[in-house]
Order: C-alpha cells, then structure tokens, then sequence
C-alpha cells in the first residue's frame, strides 16, 4: 500500500533564541532525565537500553556499545555543562561496567551482554571499542584521572590499528573475490578522535593529542580519497579496497544518508578545530551532495538507503526514517549555515527539525520514537533498543545548544561594538 502523500509547506526558521531554548530544554529536561531515570542499572551498573514508550524495560539485555556512549554523554555534560554528582557518578557506573565486562580474554569487546555482564554476542567490528574509548577519556577529563584517559587511548589506538591492518578485522565478503572498505571505519575514527583530542585538550596532554590527531589525518585523507566521489557527487557507504566505486553491484552503489551527513559535519568540525578551510568546504559539498539524495521531497525526512545511479535498493528498511539520520542532519545544516550564512542551509535546517520534532518526538512520554515509516508513522513507540538510546538524540541537543548559544553569544558582542 503506498502512504497517502501529504504536502505541506517549507517551515519558516524559528527565531534562534528559541531553538537554542529547545535544544537545551530537549537536553536537560527530557532526554537525560529519561534515561538516568529507567536506564541506569544500580544494581549491576551501566545501563539499559531496551525501553518501551514509557520507560519500561523489555529487555535485559545490555548494549556493549551503550555503555560507552552513556559514558561519554554524562562524562562530557559534567565539563561542557556543569559538574553534576549524578552525571559523574552514571558516567564512572558504564565505565567501570565496561572494565569488569566490555572485554574478551583477546583483548577485543563484546556487543551483547547480560544485565549482570555475561557475554551474548561479539561482533568483527570495532565500534564497541571506539564507543569504549569515548567513555573512558569524557569521565577521565571529568574526574581528572589519567588512568582511564591512558585507556582511553589504548583501547582507541587499537581498534585503530585493526581497522588499518589487512585482516585485522574478518571481511564481510570473500576478499579473493570481492575486496571491500566501508566509510564507516575512517568516519567512526574521525568522531571519535575528536572527542577524545578535546579531552586530552582538557587534561593538557599534548603527546595524546599528538597520537590522536595522526590517526585524524589518516581518516580524513581515506574519507576524501576512496570515499567522496565527485563524479558521482556522492559520498558512497562502500568502494573497492583499492579505493575504486564498484558500481556494478547494489552494494557498492548504497549510499547511507545518516552516514555521509554525519561524516560531513566531523569534516566541518574537523575544518573549524584546525582552522582549515579546505576541510570545511569538503564537509559542506558533502553535505550539498547528501541532502540531494537523501532528503524525501515527497514526505519529508532523511531516507535510510538510497543507490547513487537511482536503481532498486535491496535494503527492506530503504526508505523508513530513523530518529539517528534526522539528529545528523539538524546538526549539520546549521553547522553550515553558522559557517556560511547561506540561507539555503537554514530552510534544510528548518525542514529537518520541523519534520523530526514533529513525528519523532513523543511530547507525553519523553525521548523520541526511533522507527517511522515513509509517511512519518512510527511503526512502534519504543524508545530504545540494542542500536538507540542516549547517544545521537542528546548529542544533537548538545550539539546545537552549544553552537546557537555561540552563535547568540557573537551578535550580542557585535551589537556592542557598533553602539556609539
């Protein structure tokens, strides 16, 4: 059955005072409330993420990835924000929960557990050790421990140099015939690099920063070289290991519009952080490209999957909306507008948070729905699972805050100045 199209018009921007006051409120007054509240385990530690609608748990089953991400979000609010006792104490719980029960007996980390720690699953990839080494170097920069910030990079240099090696990670496809890179690895090393240089930055280690920033450079050179596709004009979730578009197969055409939108503000961050101009530009076409395949002008929202040559998508969930692609997408159409002024980002900014506050947020309960249909419809009202909880959603909020509260902060600056 197709969904009945609605039309509507393009939103008008909201004042920025007022998108400042809801990111913060959407922050501080309902994400992170929410999930301190029917998250936290105080039995075990850590944190659940297999909530319903109103809170209640489903599933007992513990997210290995969550663990770090809660980490770092509570970590990083304690010195972005300010330093609340029961945000340093949630962000210590996940990570000692990680230390006790993260990690295999070959130094790599499980994606599943059980509540009390006993491993489900394990997965090739390496997120759960990226997501590890967020949590350990936010709570170290909030409780000034060196120990976890030397973890911190430990575990990050590691998964680093799994991603690096042949073989180092299991491939998803028979390599003699088909060899593969996804533009997951650089991205995710990309992100979290980042954070962890800003907590190293607070805790003055300039050798860290050093370490990190090497392997920053390599991202960034992977991303723009075998990813970024200016003959296509697209950034394409995977290429041949040798760099190439393989475009005769369904796969090698996907392009992930939360993934590429993502990626194009860490390349935008990555161009404010180091004053590098080129590095924002690249994030900005990025971004250009992205919203071009991505956005659905028939109902709205970042679609799931799209192929770059406009031939069938295999991907069942092609053209759902999930909450993650939304939060990218809001934070990275005003990043750019922010850095340009272009107008044309504020309307996609516009459009994006209009059509994700408007379906996604759930005003009675809290959080946001995670899964909707094409038309907007969740499919149902959980607000957790293995793959979402506090992690992208606050982010965005966070995010967003601290840029407007920037952005407002300048204009009242340049008022004064051109009072006689």
């Amino acid at each position: 059955m197709t969904p009945t199209r609605v039309a509507s018009a393009v939103p008008a921007p909201l004042a920025l005072e007022t998108l400042r006051d809801t990111y913060r409120a959407g922050l501080l007054s309902d994400c992170v409330p929410f999930w301190l509240r029917h998250g936290l385990d105080r039995e075990h530690g850590g944190v659940f993420t297999c909530l319903d609608r109103d809170g209640s748990r489903y599933d007992s089953d513990k997210s290995v990835w969550f663990q770090g991400r809660f980490g770092w979000l509570l970590g990083t609010l304690c010195t972005d924000v300010e330093p609340r006792a029961e945000w340093l104490a949630g962000s210590r719980s996940c990570v000692e929960f990680l230390e006790r029960h993260g990690f295999d007996t070959d130094g790599r980390m499980f994606f599943i557990v059980t509540r009390d720690g006993r491993p489900v699953r394990k997965r090739r990839y390496v997120f759960s050790e990226m997501f590890a080494a967020l949590a350990f170097a936010a709570y170290a920069a909030a409780a000034d421990d060196r120990a976890r910030a030397e973890a911190a990079l430990d575990v990050f240099e590691r998964a680093c140099t799994r991603l690096e090696t042949p073989g180092g990670i299991e491939p998803k496809l028979v390599t003699a015939t088909r060899a593969t890179a996804g533009f997951g690895g650089p991205m995710i090393v990309l992100g979290t690099g980042q954070a962890l240089r800003a907590a190293f930055a607070r805790l003055g280690d300039t050798a860290a920063i050093t370490r990190v920033n090497a392997r920053i450079d390599a991202a960034v050179q992977a991303i723009a070289t075998n990813f970024v596709r200016p003959e296509l004009e697209a950034v394409l979730e995977s290429v041949l290991a040798d760099g190439t578009p393989d475009l005769e197969h369904a796969e090698g055409r996907l392009v992930n519009p939360g993934h590429a939108i993502e990626g194009a503000w860490f390349m935008m961050q990555e161009g404010i952080d180091r004053q590098d101009r080129s590095l924002v530009d690249l994030g900005l076409t990025m971004l250009r490209w992205t919203w071009k395949l991505g956005w659905d002008e028939e109902f709205g929202g970042i679609l799931y999957f799209r192929d770059v040559l406009g031939k069938p998508v295999t991907e069942y969930w092609h053209d759902m909306k999930f909450w993650w692609p939304q939060n990218e997408a809001i934070i990275a159409t005003l990043m750019a507008w922010d850095l340009t002024g272009d107008e044309t980002f504020r309307r996609w900014h516009a459009q994006a948070h209009d059509w994700a506050f408007r379906h996604l947020a759930d005003r009675e309960q809290g959080e946001w729905y995670g899964w909707a249909r094409r038309d907007g419809t969740p499919t149902h009202q959980a607000k957790g699972s293995l793959w979402k909880g506090p992690f992208h959603l606050p982010r965005m909020h966070l995010v967003c805050w601290q840029l407007l509260e920037r952005r407002l902060a300048r204009r009242v600056s340049d008022d004064k100045l051109a009072t006689p």
